[in-house]
């Protein structure tokens, strides 16, 4: 689930269904694509632009839909602005439509990571040089801004606070995939019983497409999915089932935002050496260059990797981890979306939700300490290029994308003294 977003709602609109009038795959793919092309600036920046293509200028929903569906996929773990988009294909143009809105909002940028990754496997030594340094040093300010500002929205309050602080101590402590689930896990048990939060306002439940006996299906799949493919995976000893393993869980326990995807999958493939802390920072530099969901860094990490460890790479490998990390976000969305109304109103599930959010601050923050902080500021001048992205971000509000190309250039010309 992503950050919190204020979603401009309007409770004297009508919030009936979707229009009954469909629209074909390939019209909403052509759409998709263009928003995937242009759609920089991270996960709220996503939901601006779809609200702006889907509310005001199609008029395929009203205010107070969009603002539900909103709701819903900040509510579940997985990329909130991808699982809007999965959403929204569904209603419009059914499953074909659900695959035809995420392939073309994912695929740009998934591509390019992909090409780059093959650049930098090809070629070791460009993890260690002075355009790719700059790169990882701009991933410090990104994180760094991410955990201010989910911070601030996430953890109010000393009680939340808390939880992100104990679940950053775990997490250094014990520097492990284990450890991470472990913290989510605490987190949502001690939220439930310590947090007491104000019931949110009653939703209007929009026509999803989806039957309740499907919609438990898929959330019966994503259920057998996440526990039976490392088992699967074990028994057959197989490395590219567990890469796939690693990426579908990663994918199922992203909450509070796409940068929280960083901690789970440097420990899914650096620790066994499929791929390296340089080519990893790289790599998540290099994604805040490209529009689109950040999620797409999975399609570089599965280009970039060792087959012989990891049992995948190159654009199989790309495009294997990129489903694989993508699929429990749709079959959440799928299987939740029918059952919306009794979810969002059940106050233990809210009060759980934000211990598990404060958590993820937490992991987070240990994040930004390990691996980002200390594979890139090796010297002040790096602390003193992160100091100086991270005003760019936060104070002037730059462009992801310019910030990235800034520090690359930064990079190479402190390389070259």
């Amino acid at each position: 689930m992503s950050q919190p977003v204020d979603v401009q709602r309007d409770d004297a609109a009508e919030s009936g269904p979707l229009p009954s009038d469909r629209s074909s795959a390939r019209a909403i793919f052509a759409i998709f694509l263009r928003l995937g092309l242009s759609s920089f600036g991270g996960p709220l920046a996503h939901l601006g632009y779809f609200r702006t293509e889907f509310v005001e200028r199609r008029r395929w929903m009203d205010e107070r839909g969009y603002a539900d569906l909103v709701a819903l996929c900040q509510f579940l773990p997985g990329p909130a602005s991808s699982q809007v988009g999965i959403a929204i294909g569904l209603a419009r143009g059914g499953w074909w439509g659900s695959l035809a809105a995420w392939a073309g909002f994912t695929l740009p940028s998934a591509l390019a990571l992909i090409v780059f990754a093959l650049g930098v496997a090809q070629h070791p030594g460009w993890a260690d040089g002075g355009v790719l340094h700059g790169l990882k040093v701009v991933a410090v300010a990104v994180v760094a801004q991410a955990v201010w500002g989910m911070a601030r929205s996430l953890c109010p309050d000393r009680a939340r606070a808390a939880l992100a602080v104990a679940a950053a101590l775990l997490v250094l402590l014990l520097p492990t995939a284990v450890a991470q689930i472990g913290a989510i896990v605490a987190g949502g048990l001690l939220g439930r019983a310590l947090l007491r939060l104000p019931a949110p306002p009653a939703a209007v439940h929009r026509a999803s497409g989806v039957s309740h006996g499907v919609a438990i299906a898929a959330l019966a799949l994503f259920a057998l999915l996440l526990f039976g493919l490392p088992l699967l995976a074990a028994a057959n000893a197989s490395p590219a089932l567990a890469t796939l393993a690693a990426f579908y869980r990663s994918g199922a326990l992203v909450f509070g935002g796409g940068h929280v995807v960083l901690p789970l999958l440097q420990s899914a493939v650096v620790p066994g050496g499929a791929v390296n802390n340089a080519q990893f920072l790289a790599g998540y530099g290099a994604a805040q260059a490209v529009p689109g969901p950040l999620f797409s860094f999975a399609a570089y990490l599965g280009a970039v990797m060792r087959p012989a460890v990891a049992g995948l790479g190159g654009w199989s490998g790309g495009l294997a981890c990129l489903m694989a990390i993508y699929l429990p976000a749709w079959l959440l969305v799928v299987g939740a979306l029918p059952f919306w109304e009794r979810l969002r109103g059940r106050p233990a599930l809210q009060s759980a939700l934000a211990g598990v959010n404060a958590s993820v601050v937490g992991i987070l923050l240990a994040a930004l300490y390990d691996p980002v902080w200390t594979s890139a500021i090796l010297a002040r001048a790096d602390f003193a290029l992160a100091l100086a992205a991270c005003a760019l971000l936060v104070v002037a509000r730059v462009s992801p994308l310019l910030v990235a190309l800034l520090a690359a250039a930064a990079g190479w010309a402190m390389s070259a003294l």
